[in-house]
């Protein structure tokens, strides 16, 4: 028999807080392919690194190498992904850190979850709104291309749904604001929260 009770130690998030000196949080990047979410979540880090903050950045590349090869890119399948993403970036909040996440999570329920399973006064949520055809025309991993031959299937913004944001924290427009200025705008937003 499987028992479910959850097992306590000595050492809480508090304590790890305390050691870390900054609070913990989940930033949540979301957008279309090519939005620039890495590149801003890579610059936020490396700022974040140089404040001393605790960081971890998931990247859904290489989760999918280990925790997710199982998962292959079916709805169900990425909303999964996105499910064991969210409890690992918890297990990460729990120990104190900043956990940082570009993934494009194209739904506002997937979305609603993440938030849930972390805690809604730790997530921040960044929505990378950059116009398909921009994002279309960087086309960095190609992927846009295959896209509209058809060899991809169910790729959001091409033939599956991309659901803007209700209520994002903060709104990164690329085509307006640069990759180091939406950096900026994103640590106005945590010097309160961290």
């Amino acid at each position: 028999m499987e028992h479910n009770k959850k097992q306590d130690y000595s050492i809480t998030k508090t304590d790890r807080v305390g050691l870390n000196r900054h609070k913990p949080c989940l930033i949540w990047f979301t957008g279309l392919s090519g939005s620039g979410k890495s590149t801003i979540a890579n610059l936020l880090e490396k700022e974040l690194h140089k404040q001393q903050i605790h960081t971890y950045t998931l990247d859904g590349d290489n989760l999918r190498r280990g925790l997710n090869k199982d998962l292959g890119f079916t709805k169900e399948e990425r909303e999964e992904n996105l499910r064991r993403t969210a409890e690992v970036a918890r297990l990460f909040i729990d120990a104190g850190m900043v956990v940082i996440a570009a993934f494009i999570s194209p739904y506002n329920s997937i979305r609603d979850m993440i938030k849930t399973i972390v805690g809604e006064p730790y997530y921040v949520e960044v929505f990378v709104n950059t116009p398909l055809e921009i994002c279309e025309q960087r086309d960095v991993k190609g992927l846009y291309k295959k896209a509209r031959a058809g060899e991809i299937k169910n790729f959001t913004g091409i033939s599956a749904p991309f659901e803007m944001p209700l209520s994002p924290t903060i709104e990164i427009k690329t085509v307006e604001v640069a990759p180091e200025d939406a950096v900026k705008k994103i640590l106005d937003v945590l010097e309160g929260k961290l």
